[in-house]
């Protein structure tokens, strides 16, 4: 990458090479998570550890159970009375298929110029930065203000139960003093059109409610007259839940986003108004809509479905599996409304649940974190946004962890970020983790 005249920062071109290396050795480890258990991150584990160790920095690995690998390391800051920082991310990625990709998609092969492999923005890109980053400080001999914590977890793609979870609730002294934390999904380039950039900082999370749904009926022959029939019984309820319209429930993180975003646009939304309507304001966003289209509402995305075992017998029993997500202050309408749908015949239970989370967005953090990327890119705009999903940052919650999303890439026009997350060809070019290695650096240094 070129520098600009007077964007070069104190980041040496050991720590752009690393970068890179690291990144690409990351994606060659396959740390792939199905689910239920299966997955094994302590290679990946290893790698970042033995490079923390070599640059001085002391690594201790953790595991609930063997292989679910976690490292936690501490770099001591200037000021012992500051409150400390974590930076943290996850080892682990969702499956990827080989025949459907463009290279294998654990080559983790650097062509063109572009870095190209499963966890190449989620987010073994940024576990590779925060690595290059400190390894860089060692060969300065700089340190930081404030301490500086570096989790690297296992099991984010899944339950966390073996990752942030049980850092959260079994290694909490591992994380005394962290008021604040950093990690994925932030700070990235959105191109909104007509030239316009921004880079949305992640201040808010909404809530996650796996739910798994069960339909008790009577079995019986497929040819025989069954009012009891289970699979009828949750495919209604499944289709209910699917087609229902959930009211728009605007969150401060979701009003500064929109607030912030129509700005940009010429466009004064004054959401207070009474009548005011959001989906209509959202339709003269452009592509910028899709950074708070989602996070407007809660949302029910039926996902998973599991009946008989054979055509000509109606099965007693039926299970289905939803993806619910619910924004900050949305749990209670969501489970009324689940009552609801789900009716009489079908009842519900959280496979899995994880609270909502908010962030200041007038934080001197967060100011900081804005700063940062406009230092490196002056036409930039950073604008706060809520993500749709969630993050260890949920776990790290109940340590008193404030977390945003901020893990920096300048990207050229065209290049999809968001759809590349859990995507085909997942890939990131060099540059944009040459920018976010100058970006984090910086941050790192003046937080």
């Amino acid at each position: 990458m070129a520098d600009a005249p007077g964007l070069l920062g104190p980041v040496d071109e050991q720590a752009l090479d690393e970068v890179v290396t690291f990144t690409s050795g990351l994606i060659r480890i396959d740390t792939t998570n199905r689910g239920g258990g299966d997955c094994r991150e302590r290679p990946a584990a290893e790698y970042v550890a033995e490079r923390l160790a070599a640059a001085g920095i002391e690594p201790t690995l953790l595991e609930r159970t063997p292989g679910r690998t976690n490292v936690v390391a501490r770099i001591p800051g200037t000021d012992p009375s500051a409150d400390a920082l974590l930076v943290h991310g996850h080892l682990d990625v969702v499956p990827a298929e080989p025949s459907d990709w463009s290279v294998h998609p654990f080559s983790g092969e650097v062509r063109d110029g572009v870095v190209w492999g499963r966890g190449a923005v989620d987010m073994k890109n940024m576990d590779a930065m925060v690595l290059a980053v400190v390894r860089g400080w060692a060969r300065e001999g700089f340190r930081p203000r404030r301490d500086i914590v570096i989790a690297y977890t296992a099991d984010e793609e899944a339950s966390a139960e073996d990752g942030s979870g049980f850092l959260a609730d079994r290694h909490a002294e591992l994380f005394e003093g962290c008021t604040e934390g950093i990690s994925e999904s932030g700070a990235f380039t959105f191109h909104a059109g007509h030239g316009l950039s921004l880079y949305p900082i992640a201040a808010g999370e909404r809530g996650t409610g796996w739910l798994k749904l069960t339909a008790e009926g009577r079995a019986g022959h497929g040819s025989k007259v069954n009012r009891a029939n289970a699979v009828s019984a949750l495919a209604a309820a499944v289709a209910r839940i699917g087609e229902h319209e959930w009211p728009i429930r605007i969150t401060p993180t979701v009003r500064a986003a929109i607030t912030e975003i129509a700005a940009l646009h010429g466009i004064t939304a004054d959401l207070d108004e009474p009548g005011f309507d959001v989906a209509q304001l959202l339709g003269k966003l452009g592509p910028a809509a899709a950074l708070v289209e989602n996070t407007v509402r809660n949302s029910s995305n039926p996902t998973m479905l599991e009946a008989g075992y054979k055509v000509n017998v109606i099965p007693g029993h039926a299970t289905a599996y939803i993806d619910g997500r619910t924004v900050p202050g949305g749990e209670e309408e969501f489970r009324e409304t689940l009552d609801r749908l789900t009716g009489p015949d079908v009842s519900w239970e959280y496979d899995h649940r994880e609270i909502a989370l908010q962030a200041p967005v007038d934080s001197p953090t967060y100011a900081k974190l804005r700063a940062a990327i406009e230092k490196f890119d002056p036409d930039g705009h950073t604008v706060p946004y809520c993500m749709s999903g969630g993050t260890d940052a949920k776990q790290f919650s109940r340590l008193g962890i404030t977390g945003y999303g901020f893990s920096p890439l300048k990207l050229p026009p065209g290049f999809d970020y968001q759809a590349l997350f859990h995507g085909v060809d997942e890939r990131v070019p060099v540059d944009a983790l040459h920018f976010g290695v100058r970006v984090l650096d910086h941050y790192l240094r003046t937080a």
